[in-house]
């Protein structure tokens, strides 16, 4: 199982140490409590006596049960990040570099089946506006794969007249689609999904259609579309420099 909250390789004074065993015991008594009883019917109280802890001190690291499932989502970049730095070559194919990422987040999403599906359904059908700490956590992952995508660019890997925005929109969905299907048990285990997904980034890359389809979409609905990425970081739209 992935251990989403492994601490550093720096040393840590004890009181650090303690610090990170304080907010881990109250992560790990989230995941369980989140995947038994819902993330709605967790109360703070709960996940203070589940974690052995006063309700004080869960206050005292997050101010709220949202700041809790943005540790997560927090945690997942750290995770997928690490992975793609350890196990990936940033000149490898696209189609390589693309599945990878996509597989580090089902990794990390189903490592713990009951709290994924919680996970999923928070990060991606949000009750509320995002917070600033959302709208920094999103600037990071579109910084790193909108990257992937220039650089894949600037290969000749996709055509120049491609929207790298549009491209990284493309893959996710891939992602999430095959993601509800193992939920659902269309797919059955890991390789099947690499599978799905590779056939599917693979199809999207060397085209679908074989006539022309007609306009694409209206450039005023695309700047609508856009608005709102260019906020969190205008260099992510930017295509001749890398996302800061």
């Amino acid at each position: 199982m992935v251990d989403f909250f492994a601490s550093e390789a720096v040393m840590p004074t004890l009181r650090e140490r303690k610090k990170r065993q304080t907010r881990k015991a109250i992560l790990d008594a989230a995941v369980e409590l989140f995947s038994s009883r819902g993330f709605e019917q967790t109360s703070i109280e709960q996940l203070a006596r589940k974690a052995g802890v006063g309700k004080g001190t869960v206050y005292g690291y997050f101010a709220t049960k949202q700041e809790i499932f943005l540790a997560f989502c927090e945690e997942e970049l750290d995770y997928v990040f690490a992975r793609l730095d350890r196990e990936v070559d940033p000149e490898a194919p696209l189609l390589d570099q693309i599945l990878a990422l996509s597989m580090a987040q089902f990794d990390f999403v189903t490592a713990n089946r009951e709290f994924g599906r919680i996970f999923c359904s928070e990060l991606f059908f949000p009750r509320e506006q995002l917070s600033a700490k959302s709208r920094e956590l999103d600037a990071r992952y579109l910084g790193r794969v909108m990257q992937i995508l220039k650089k894949a660019q600037q290969r000749g890997e996709l055509r120049a007249e491609t929207d790298p925005l549009l491209a990284l929109a493309a893959f996710h969905s891939f992602y999430l689609m095959v993601l509800s299907g193992w939920y659902g048990g269309y797919f059955t285990d890991r390789d099947q999904v690499a599978a799905m997904l590779r056939a599917l980034c693979h199809q999207s890359l060397i085209g679908w259609g074989s006539a022309d389809p007609g306009p694409p979409p209206d450039e005023a609905i695309m700047a609508a579309i856009r608005a709102p990425i260019a906020e969190l970081n205008p260099a992510l739209l930017d295509l001749g420099e890398e996302p800061s």
